[in-house]
């Protein structure tokens, strides 16, 4: 025999403190005996809450309604899907511009898995035959309402984690790579030896894989570690930090609560 029970009650609903119960029904299903039948009850009762709880108990209703409720899966506010568009260093677009009248793009989906996230990045109007770098990495010189990060330090981009080449096709003008790793809201890194404790990459950015593509303005050559054989040149695009949380577009659950602001993991 199943029972279905719904009940109404007024606050407040304490042990000690009476407590009204203003509607109540039970549907009894699946007994041949009671096959379609549906019984209702609709009282106005005071007692306690220690009183209900003994009352559902003798009627074998209370151990349902826990069954019930850790059933029941906990709500999540989390995003399962994002996007957001990388930012064009302004020292070198002139280098990633396919054409004069197309502006650099990138943008990036993330969308979040059970075991691990995907991230898509589409890159268009870049000049055919560049090779970059992808990253995850700490800091950004850019926040999300395109200005400048007033607190950024000239390529300090903190924990840098190495994700995938990039490679605009020699007759093409657009790139597109597609990684599977742990993304949204918990991607980290650390290291016991230098006593670096966990830290999150929640910026992403492409650097010029080549140091020589980045410098066709005639402008100094500049190399960097990001590249696999650690003779990169500088960054590309990068993502921008928000202006509100301090964090990058990988953190979609902020924690207001510290300070700085921290990422729910």
């Amino acid at each position: 025999m199943h029972w279905k029970l719904f009940a109404n009650f007024k606050e407040p609903f304490e042990d000690s403190a009476p407590t009204q119960l203003v509607g109540f029904a039970v549907w009894i299903v699946g007994d041949p005996q009671f096959i379609n039948q549906r019984g209702d009850l609709f009282v106005t009762k005071t007692f306690t809450r220690t009183e209900w709880k003994a009352a559902f108990a003798a009627a074998g209703i209370l151990g349902a309604l826990a069954t019930v409720s850790a059933a029941v899966p906990p709500v999540s506010d989390k995003k399962d899907e994002i996007s957001f568009d990388l930012i064009a260093n302004p020292n070198t677009v002139e280098c990633l511009r396919a054409n004069s009248y197309e502006q650099p793009r990138a943008r990036a989906t993330v969308i979040r898995g059970k075991l691990n996230d995907t991230l898509i990045l589409d890159l268009d109007g870049i000049k055919p035959g560049l090779a970059f770098d992808l990253f995850t990495v700490q800091h950004s010189p850019f926040l999300s309402n395109g200005s400048a990060d007033p607190t950024f330090v000239a390529d300090h981009f903190g924990l840098a984690w190495y994700q995938s080449d990039i490679q605009i096709g020699k007759r093409s003008d657009d790139g597109h790579v597609r990684i599977k790793t742990i993304l949204l809201d918990q991607i980290f890194g650390f290291d016991s030896d230098v006593g670096l404790n966990p830290t999150n990459t929640f910026q992403v950015g492409f650097w010029f894989n080549n140091p020589e593509d980045a410098a066709c303005n005639g402008g100094p050559l500049k190399v960097t570690p990001f590249n696999g054989e650690h003779h990169g040149g500088p960054f590309a695009m990068i993502s921008a930090t928000d202006v509100n949380t301090g964090l990058g577009p990988l953190c979609t659950d902020p924690k207001r609560s510290t300070n700085p602001v921290s990422c729910n993991p």
